[in-house]
């Protein structure tokens, strides 16, 4: 698997992540090749293609405190994301969303064992440690291939997170749920590695080579 890399370190907005995934997917990703590449982002939040915005975002709260919001192709849940977190997105051609699923997770997992962290996988395609979620996962067929998207906990603004993808106590009462705290964790608690350390490890450990896109190839992606 190669890393697809940047030019520079400069932040780019949520969209534009989104948009080089399907750039990947239909002008670069050859027959046998795949790609992974990391992001991070300004605090943004991004839901599912089938997920009603005012259901599941605080639209409020975003609008208050510069919060971004997005939707994506994909399905799955709505995502809170900052610089903090890390965002991973892999492109392969497997046609098969759940092989395409199954051998993303299994690629994390190495990695999280190689860090002596005992991890898990669950039907939902989360990662989780114990019983508390680490990354959340979403897949998309396109057609070439599948896209599959994940958040890995690093670290977080916890207030943030709270706040902006939970619509109030009405919704945290009728699910249940004291407390979205209660269900994360985060990968700062279980490593002294740093995030940069972590995304080193990251590459280290599943891809073999780069490929840097070009400004050309980056002007296109801004044009999606």
């Amino acid at each position: 698997m190669k890393y697809i890399g940047l030019p520079d370190k400069e932040i780019r907005p949520l969209s534009f992540y989104l948009a080089m995934e399907d750039y990947l997917a239909q002008h670069i990703a050859g027959d046998d090749e795949e790609y992974l590449f990391m992001w991070q982002v300004e605090p943004s939040v991004v839901y599912g293609r089938n997920q009603v915005v005012e259901n599941e975002v605080n639209l409020d709260y975003c609008r208050e405190h510069g919060i971004k919001v997005y939707q994506r192709k994909s399905g799955g849940g709505c995502v809170y994301a900052d610089q903090d977190n890390l965002m991973l997105s892999f492109v392969t051609r497997e046609e098969n969303v759940g092989f395409a699923f199954n051998r993303f997770v299994t690629m994390v997992l190495l990695v999280l064992r190689k860090m002596g962290i005992e991890a898990t996988g669950t039907t939902h395609n989360d990662i989780m440690i114990g019983d508390r979620k680490l990354c959340g996962t979403a897949c998309r067929k396109t057609a070439k291939g599948c896209i599959v998207h994940s958040t890995m906990l690093y670290d977080t603004n916890m207030e943030h997170m709270l706040n902006a993808i939970t619509p109030g106590p009405e919704k945290l009462e009728k699910k249940g749920i004291q407390s979205v705290r209660q269900r994360i964790t985060l990968l700062k608690d279980y490593t002294s590695l740093s995030l940069d350390e972590v995304k080193a490890l990251i590459r280290e450990t599943l891809c073999q080579g780069e490929r840097k896109l070009t400004e050309q190839e980056i002007n296109k992606i801004y044009e999606y």
